[in-house]
């Protein structure tokens, strides 16, 4: 039985520069969640709206007794509309190629299904009053669909053939292992601030049990772990050829953006945690995971395009984002 999509797909096509455009929405959106989530924590508007999916109980919007924090609650619960129509032209722009990649397609599924489940995330952290484990989740998964995101955007943007040249079995392995202390450099963080005083809301709010100062020195170990991990990269792609000179700049703009992450970080625990060095905190959280991502799919271009490989070959056809 063919699909909606898939009766629209035999009837029109969109160019492969609607694609981009649609990946390039979904990336930046995901990033400005983040940033904004991060807002609803330092604030204290983690219950600005306090009831679920309803603002107040009785209406979407909130009231004026609510305030400013139920306008911050509710603009940040609306980016919510805002990720699922840029997530939804990702997902007809992919299927209306010609000829369609079923990599990229799954890749924009993907998105749906994590924002689904970043907004159910959302209602529980509300109904069980913000729970430090339930909030944390709920970053987690966001940190997830910005995965997706950054996948499906470099999988459209990225110019194939790809670039000429090979990379050593050190090399490939430290860009996994730069992702990895990378996750877990971001899920200490999320304890961090579960344990410390901006959990979502007032100091009424729950948190973590947990010795922060003990917390934060492993988070930025972490940090600078994953900082030495960019610098053996650079250290080991030696080569002369455009693929090793496109990992090389990548790791520059990371290694630039970690350097500045943990600036950030130093800051806010010098002076008392003030909440505009968290909020940045938490966008620097999420650029240095794109930027983690886009040295491992440099470093190993396959990632991810194996499943589209099947369609690709029935279609006789390879299209090139460019």
């Amino acid at each position: 039985m063919r699909t909606p999509l898939g009766w629209a797909a035999s009837r029109w096509t969109l160019s492969p520069r609607a694609l981009r455009w649609a990946t390039t929405a979904a990336l930046i959106v995901s990033i400005i969640i983040v940033f904004t989530g991060g807002l609803v924590r330092v604030t204290g508007s983690g219950l600005g709206c306090p009831t679920w999916p309803t603002c107040d109980g009785t209406s979407i919007a909130p009231s004026a007794e609510l305030g400013i924090h139920g306008i911050i609650e509710f603009t940040n619960r609306m980016l919510t509309t805002v990720i699922v129509i840029a997530v939804g032209w990702v997902i007809i722009a992919a299927r209306l190629q010609s000829p369609r990649v079923r990599s990229v397609t799954r890749l924009a599924w993907s998105q749906f299904w994590l924002v689904v489940a970043n907004a159910v995330a959302g209602g529980i952290t509300v109904l069980v009053k913000l729970n430090p484990w339930v909030v944390a989740l709920h970053f987690v998964l966001a940190i997830a669909l910005l995965a997706t995101t950054t996948l499906t955007w470099h999988r459209v943007h990225e110019k194939r053939p790809g670039p000429d040249g090979t990379v050593s079995r050190s090399t490939g392995i430290l860009a996994w292992l730069l992702v990895g202390v990378t996750v877990a450099l971001i899920v200490f963080g999320t304890m961090v601030s579960g344990a410390g005083p901006h959990s979502g809301d007032s100091a009424d709010v729950p948190r973590m049990q947990l010795d922060w100062t003990t917390f934060t020195i492993i988070h930025g170990a972490l940090g600078a772990l994953v900082f030495g991990l960019a610098v053996a990269l650079f250290a080991t792609n030696r080569g002369t050829d455009a693929r090793a000179g496109l990992i090389r700049r990548r790791l520059i703009v990371f290694v630039v953006v970690v350097l500045a992450q943990g600036l950030v970080g130093t800051l806010q625990a010098l002076t008392g945690l003030p909440a505009t060095l968290v909020s940045f905190h938490l966008l620097g959280a999420a650029l240095v995971w794109v930027g983690a991502l886009r040295v491992l799919l440099d470093v190993h271009p396959a990632l991810f395009a194996s499943v589209g490989r099947q369609r690709e070959h029935e279609d006789r056809e390879t299209p090139v984002y460019s």
